[in-house]
């Protein structure tokens, strides 16, 4: 696997858009965490901000991983062009002329979204630490409600997975980022909302990538919900749900792979 990656990162270590998008995901996740902490929003003309107290341990840890889903996105699309462009540069099969098999292809593409996903978890988690002691917090309550961090990095891999798979249906960069954002965007977003508006058990929550995105919510609206008496299915669940549909991704991925001209 250490080769199959050694190869990825030669064709993503010069590219300049691969990291264009990463930097602006970077960029992006901590300045708007920095702008919503140092006062957009507040009670009034005092001094009090609402949403600040969320920026200390361990309130930090769902705040910041609520960014991180927004812009998890963005990371998809790097997925997407970075996989059509196998195809339409035909990489994939000077990969197989230099010995590799379909599978080989096929792993280091998922062991590349692995490393991404790990990658994506450990900044926000460093981003937390920053914003916690930035705003004078205690290291006491540092390691509380870290299962945020965890739920990260499942979001992270369920959807590049889903790009990935995509990916190898499409095969074309344009196409499939339109039917990405179409899906993720309108199409569950529609479907989450008639399956849930009747039915108490939210069946909807458990759709490809809103079991993931259930698993993070913005603090403050939790605790509201929490109030009202807002329910749904358990985090237990949908973190399980995230990974039956992370494994679907995979064999799906791999038997179009395996079925389809290379």
């Amino acid at each position: 696997m250490l080769e199959l990656l050694s190869v990825e990162w030669l064709k993503i270590r010069k590219y300049r858009t691969f990291w264009a998008l990463c930097i602006l995901f970077g960029v992006l996740l901590l300045m708007v965490n920095m702008l919503v902490s140092q006062g957009i929003m507040k009670m009034g003309n005092s001094d009090f901000n609402v949403l600040s107290r969320n920026y200390t341990f361990p309130e930090v840890w769902g705040n910041v991983a609520f960014w991180t889903k927004i812009f998890s996105g963005l990371l998809a699309i790097i997925i997407i062009i970075l996989t059509t462009n196998e195809y339409q540069f035909r990489t994939n099969r000077q990969n197989v002329i230099d010995g590799w098999n379909r599978m080989q292809f096929y792993h280091a593409k998922w062991g590349l979204l692995v490393v991404l996903s790990a990658v994506v978890t450990v900044y926000t988690f460093l981003v937390g630490i920053f914003l916690a002691f930035y705003h004078g917090s205690s290291s006491n309550h540092m390691f509380e409600h870290l299962d945020s961090i965890f739920y990260i990095f499942l979001l992270s891999l369920n959807y590049f997975g889903f790009a990935l798979m995509l990916s190898l249906v499409f095969r074309r960069s344009g196409m499939t980022i339109i039917m990405f954002l179409l899906y993720a965007y309108v199409i569950e977003q529609i479907a989450n909302g008639l399956l849930n508006s009747r039915n108490p058990s939210k069946p909807g929550n458990f759709l490809p990538m809103q079991c993931s995105a259930e698993l993070i919510h913005f603090p403050l609206t939790e605790s509201i919900s929490k109030m009202l008496g807002g329910g749904g299915p358990s985090h237990i669940y949908l973190a399980i749900a995230s990974g039956v549909w992370i494994v679907i991704y995979y064999v799906v991925g791999r038997v179009m792979l395996l079925k389809t001209d290379w």
